[in-house]
């Protein structure tokens, strides 16, 4: 083919790393990741998750020093779980001034809430003898709006805690609405609402029920998470429905398997969308690379970088702060 031929060869823009890099659509920033934070009440020492390589349960000072060194590396944000030392049906830690998580958050806010996003997960299944996500009726079904009222209360005491976002991750229906409403009633008007809109009943979620320590005693949570299986269009009629009743961003949940919806969502909403790379994707990436199977720093990079080139303008991961650091 002659020189001066018009046609540009592709391969012009891969020769060199700089010139990769001044090309490249997609970008990841410091700004986009949140960091998944676990404390525990009653603990005297970080306890290592067995299941999650480098993640621990805090007690409420490493959870500071933690929020801390996340905040200096760039994160975007931190958000937090919570697990209590005594649980009951009802979940009554979960709204509990005195409760983990609301003093928790209150630390927090006092060390970095004007570095950094603060975020809560709202859900009751840390909190709950049974590990589901709601109360239950006689018959052991989880009861969708006796759960939306707990739900309500919770989201005030964590916006009253220090909570800038409180993040729905029960899949109840209506869930939204009663959170907003409550908010709005309680003069938290500023608080947003991160909704988990799209959050699948998955098998990766194992090693966070480890680190949360809330695996369902009975049954699974398929009644109320949406099944694998199902299509597209069933996804974004549940963030449609979440966008209508006031969230304000929405949560595809996991990332890596489910990049298809997540580009689906974006395409459907004006809001910004969030991706959780959940725990078993993690564990399965450190567990490869530990056993030299794979390079664990590229895979980081390019299992991030693919699910915001499939349209996450927000990632939670457990790499935040060192993915963070690194890209500083």
């Amino acid at each position: 083919m002659p020189a001066s031929h018009p046609v540009t060869r592709p391969r012009r823009l891969r020769t060199t790393a700089p010139l990769r890099a001044m090309v490249a659509s997609v970008r990841l920033h410091p700004a986009d990741l949140v960091l998944p934070l676990f404390v525990k009440e009653g603990i005297a020492e970080p306890q290592p998750v067995s299941s999650m390589p480098g993640v621990v349960q805090h007690t409420r000072d490493s959870l500071r020093k933690a929020a801390v060194e996340a905040v200096r590396a760039g994160v975007g944000g931190v958000i937090l779980f919570g697990i209590p030392a005594a649980k009951d049906a009802r979940g009554s830690a979960a709204d509990d001034p005195a409760g983990i998580v609301q003093l928790a958050l209150a630390d927090l806010a006092a060390e970095v809430g004007g570095d950094t996003v603060l975020m809560a997960d709202l859900c009751l299944d840390e909190y709950t003898d049974h590990g589901h996500c709601g109360l239950l009726t006689a018959r052991g079904e989880v009861d969708n709006d006796a759960t939306l009222h707990r739900y309500a209360a919770i989201a005030v005491a964590q916006a009253r805690a220090g909570a800038q976002v409180v993040a729905p991750s029960g899949m109840m229906d209506g869930q939204v609405e009663a959170i907003r409403t409550a908010l709005d009633s309680a003069g938290y008007q500023g608080v947003a609402i991160c909704s988990y809109a799209a959050k699948y009943a998955s098998a990766f979620y194992g090693p966070f029920r480890d680190a949360a320590e809330c695996a369902p005693q009975f049954g699974d949570r398929a009644a109320y998470q949406q099944d694998p299986a199902a299509g597209l269009a069933d996804a974004v009629r549940e963030v449609e429905l979440d966008v209508q009743q006031g969230a304000d961003i929405i949560m595809v949940k996991p990332a890596l398997a489910y990049l298809d919806v997540i580009s689906a969502v974006a395409a459907s909403v004006q809001l910004p969308v969030a991706a959780y790379q959940v725990s078993g994707e993690y564990a399965m990436v450190e567990a490869a690379a530990a056993n030299g199977w794979i390079d664990r720093d590229r895979v980081i990079a390019e299992t991030l970088t693919a699910i915001r080139r499939a349209g996450a303008s927000i990632i939670l991961t457990y790499w935040a702060a060192e993915v963070a650091a690194g890209l500083s």
